[in-house]
């Protein structure tokens, strides 16, 4: 007789098992509870491990900052220097390059697909003798601390499917995104501020955001990422309103928690022990969230090194300072966003702002970590969520041009944390269309950060509705050339 008849056929049976979970849901989970109801800073703790009880391997990087350049990049401006371009520009597309291959509808339907030749001078950087657009002095000056992944791609042609994909494996929204897999797994370094946060700049035009990029999925809520925002109220809805003092609070959270204990012996509802955790994380986070993103304490210096604009708040430069600051707190993966990059038309003068915004406090960025002794241990990445077209969008004139979206080929970059630095993997053909060597697809991608963090893509998994998923779904490999 199965389990489940037994115990529909033996109510006496069903009760006694209902009573022992009930009188031993201490042990099982109101362990953590019983702690938060002691008070002090030993009950505010909680559980910060993750359900990994080591990683699978030694760990290179500790932790992640992502810079996540929403709407698209050009890379045939900023990094994958095509003379061709420049000597056959105005002049057809191949059909032996295009292949047949689909386009979006906002191009597939000109009369040409004329071939636009980059408006910026490219030379070579460093040892490594990296090509880097004239658009991006600062990078340049750093060009052997970064690893050049120029032979991204992917399947999604359009923005949200797209961003979905880099950030939570799939192009389909609803899984849990890459920052709450590795809360999951790993845990927290630091109790009192969240193992995943975000900045995004502020006042930026472009592809919306959703919160859902950096949402848990069906992962425990406390896995989510947690937005930071610029201004007098970093995290929405963390200070106490009018009246209600720090000690109020504490012992509203204290009664509260006893409330939750009784419901968890009820009910048995892990839902019940992660609302709690994040309730304490909200208390803690009163103390330690202002104390972080005050930057009074940054000396001029740093301040120069960023660049004017990280006096600003909400400025990429501003988070770029506050994402060294939260890194120097062991909080685990820091997602920056910044958008505007969806340069359709009039990409030569736009793509000069975006770059004016974001060049120097991302290479300040790898700088301050490296001279702090971060860099080492503090995996930091650069790209949006494809490419740009060797063709101009709309037409072509002298000193205008525009780039569809294009997946096939793209670039992007990454630093310390392991990574192999002062080199260029994998490259594209001579139009810059299609990846020639050494291709690098979104999971291989996702695969080779969370083996950086000692994290087996394979065996990172939960179980939901009957099926084991993963941030790589059932693809992805280690791309071990870029491993230092």
């Amino acid at each position: 007789m199965l389990k489940h008849d037994l115990a529909a056929n033996q109510p006496g049976l069903l009760q006694n098992r209902r009573q022992f979970f009930s009188r031993t849901s201490a042990g099982i989970g109101g362990m953590a509870l019983a702690q938060l109801l002691g008070g002090g800073d030993s009950a505010m703790a909680g559980d910060t491990g993750g359900v990994l009880p080591s990683t699978h391997f030694p760990a290179t990087a500790k932790r992640v900052i992502y810079l996540f350049m929403s709407g698209g990049p050009s890379q045939l401006d900023l990094f994958d220097y095509k003379p061709v371009l420049n000597e056959q520009n105005g002049q057809e597309l191949p059909d032996s390059i295009r292949g047949g291959q689909r386009l979006t509808g906002m191009s597939a339907n000109q009369a040409t697909l004329p071939l636009a030749g980059s408006a910026f001078k490219f030379k070579q950087h460093g040892k490594s003798g990296a090509w880097l657009s004239d658009l991006l002095p600062h990078m340049a000056k750093i060009a052997d601390d970064l690893c050049f992944i120029k032979s991204m791609h992917t399947e999604a042609i359009n923005h949200d499917p797209a961003i979905t994909f880099f950030q939570t494996g799939s192009q389909i929204a609803g899984r849990p995104s890459m920052g709450a897999w590795l809360s999951y797994g790993l845990g927290s370094d630091n109790e009192n501020l969240p193992t995943f946060t975000v900045l995004v700049t502020k006042d930026k035009g472009g592809q919306p955001l959703y919160a859902r990029l950096w949402g848990n999925g069906f992962l425990e809520s406390v896995h989510q990422g947690v937005q930071f925002r610029a201004g007098a109220d970093p995290v929405l809805y963390l200070g106490n309103p009018d009246g209600i003092s720090a000690a109020g609070r504490r012992r509203m959270l204290d009664k509260l928690a006893e409330l939750h204990r009784l419901e968890y012996e009820k009910n048995l509802d892990p839902a019940v022990n992660a609302r709690i955790a994040q309730y304490e994380m909200a208390y803690r986070m009163q103390t330690s969230v202002p104390e972080v993103t005050d930057l009074s304490s940054e000396p001029q210096h740093i301040f120069d090194l960023y660049g004017p604009d990280s006096k600003k708040p909400g400025t990429f430069a501003a988070n770029c300072l506050l994402a060294r600051r939260l890194a120097e707190r062991n909080v685990r993966f820091i997602q920056l966003y910044h958008q505007g990059w969806d340069q359709h038309g009039g990409l030569p003068g736009a793509i000069k702002n975006q770059c004016r915004d974001t060049d120097q406090a991302a290479a300040a960025l790898v700088t301050d970590l490296k001279q702090r002794g971060m860099l080492d241990d503090t995996l930091v990445l650069w790209g949006g969520e494809f490419g740009r077209t060797n063709y101009s969008q709309g037409k072509l004139t002298a000193d205008n041009y525009g780039r569809d979206h294009h997946p096939r080929c793209f670039t992007a970059w990454a630093a310390g944390g392991g990574i192999k630095p002062g080199i260029s993997y994998g490259s594209t053909d001579e139009y810059g269309y299609n990846v020639a060597e050494n291709g690098v697809h979104v999971h291989d991608f996702q695969a080779t950060i969370l083996h950086l963090l000692g994290i087996d893509h394979l065996r990172l998994t939960y179980k939901h509705q009957g099926r084991r998923y993963r941030l790589t779904d059932v693809h992805g490999e280690v791309v071990e050339p870029i491993l230092a």
